[in-house]
């Protein structure tokens, strides 16, 4: 039986081009699982798959899609029977495999995670990697020993989609948000999410003038790096730890070792491409429980398999509000 995709081509001038097109199930990579996908979602690294291949994709043409949640259609996997809910989060899939951008998928069973009772598919997307990965940065502080008491926890990148998913677990267990963005028209519904504090980007995004600041936050999740990343350390309470994810800043900064060595500041790196099964089992247990479903549902856009070569550019340039769920049957 067909189904629907996304097809991207990259041509000789690097930039991709995109089709709906209707393809056989022969043309599907190799797998153990295949699922009919329901929703999928659009990410930073999906903007660069879909606008100029971000180095990412090896193999042309290609089915983008990092995320995909949907219902087993059939399995070779005894951990999966059809009828099975299940979300995809990394591994390199919509990269090097075929993605999420397409009604029909096909991958490894021990790249899937069964999803909780209380998450639909769609709300999967809502949550996407980018919940998923807040979650792992919230996890991340706890196992650190940040807790509600310690003090502020500072989310940059807040009205983006990690930040956004971020802002809203905080608050729902107690934590005192500072929620930096450089869209201060979003602080409304940066307050909304649970922000406390809404403290506008230009505030970490001169270089630090000296290494360590005044202590503030007893915990960072960063989503920028670059300058905001090396300003927040600076900031960071004696013995206090920063979780960081994204690099919308670029992959460098320029930090100092002084609040490792003279505050004890621990930096966690956190992976959700990688990441092995329970690890990520948990973190979506946790999303089933300590993520107001109600909020998240404020952050959603909607879109079809035909919006998203105009949306790729604006993920880039950080013109999108939380996050985006792409009904792959629309």
């Amino acid at each position: 039986m067909p189904f629907r995709a996304l097809v991207l081509t990259q041509g000789a001038d690097r930039k991709v081009s995109g089709a709906i097109e209707s393809l056989d199930d022969s043309r599907l990579p190799a797998g153990d699982v295949t699922v009919a996908v329901e929703y999928s979602t659009l990410n930073y690294k999906d903007g660069l798959i879909l606008t100029s291949g971000g180095g990412l994709v090896r193999t042309w043409p290609h089915v983008g899609g990092i995320d995909f949640a949907g219902t087993v259609e059939a399995s070779d996997n005894p951990a999966f029977k059809p009828g099975d809910k299940v979300v995809l989060n990394g591994w390199r899939v919509g990269e090097l495999h075929w993605g999420g951008y397409a009604t029909r998928a096909r991958v490894k069973g021990d790249w899937l995670v069964k999803l909780p009772a209380t998450i639909s598919t769609k709300r999967a997307m809502a949550i996407g990697t980018a919940g998923y990965t807040s979650m792992l940065c919230v996890m991340a502080l706890q196992k650190h020993g940040v807790g509600p008491a310690s003090g502020e926890v500072l989310v940059t990148g807040a009205a983006g989609g990690v930040g956004s998913v971020a802002v809203a677990i905080l608050a729902r267990l107690g934590y005192q948000v500072v929620a930096a963005t450089g869209r201060p028209q979003e602080g409304e519904y940066l307050k909304s999410l649970g922000a406390a504090t809404i403290l506008e980007r230009k505030e970490l995004s001169e270089a630090p003038d000296r290494p360590l600041s005044s202590e503030r936050y007893a915990g960072v999740i960063d989503t920028v790096s670059g300058v905001m990343l090396a300003r927040a350390l600076a900031q960071v309470k004696y013995g206090g730890a920063a979780a960081v994810c994204g690099l919308a800043g670029g992959p460098a900064f320029p930090g100092s070792i002084l609040p490792f060595i003279l505050r004890g500041v621990s930096m966690y790196g956190i992976d959700s491409v990688m990441l092995p099964k329970a690890p990520r089992e948990e973190a979506w247990r946790r999303l089933g429980s300590d993520l107001p479903l109600d909020k998240l549902d404020s952050t959603v856009s909607e879109a079809g398999l035909g919006d998203l070569m105009g949306l790729g550019p604006k993920i880039l340039k950080g013109e999108i509000r939380g996050r985006v769920v792409v009904d792959v049957n629309k």
